[in-house]
């Protein structure tokens, strides 16, 4: 199927996708520090670049957008235009984040990951449970954390 707009539309709206400072990443750093958690944002240093990094605690929180990291939910569905190039695209994105896994682990980081249908969609959850579990998983020490919309 043809893309429906030229590829100069298709680029600027490309291109205006952001991979910082999204919404579900500014809700979780607004409710994380209404809490009194105390942050780095994108520490470069650490394997994936994490969204929230709490050197205190040892942990970091991914916030991941459902599309772009090929999650298993109602948000993502896979495109009809140029579906090989996406089909690599998303694989990749899957190979580095579970890279970044691996390594964050292997460090004696604990990993969270908030998905955006945990925010967004028909499945999603109230923002402060999101908040409080997050809040919760912080404090506990546990090894991880996966917060995802209603199955």
């Amino acid at each position: 199927m043809a893309d429906s707009v030229p590829p100069s539309v298709r680029s600027r709206m490309m291109s205006g996708i952001k991979a910082k400072n999204t919404r579900p990443e500014m809700v979780l750093r607004r409710g994380l520090h209404a809490a009194g958690f105390r942050y780095r944002l994108h520490v470069e240093d650490l394997p994936g670049k994490p969204d929230l990094v709490f050197p205190s605690r040892r942990a970091v929180i991914f916030a991941h957008g459902c599309f772009w990291h090929g999650h298993n939910c109602p948000l993502f569905v896979w495109p009809k235009t140029r579906p090989d190039w996406w089909r690599a695209k998303i694989a990749r994105n899957r190979e580095v984040d579970a890279s970044a896994v691996r390594v964050l682990t292997s460090a004696g980081w604990r990993i969270g990951v908030v998905w955006e249908c945990s925010f967004k969609g028909p499945r999603r959850l109230p923002i402060e449970s999101v908040i409080e579990s997050c809040a919760d998983w912080l404090r506990s020490g546990a090894n991880s954390l996966e917060i995802r919309g209603l199955e």
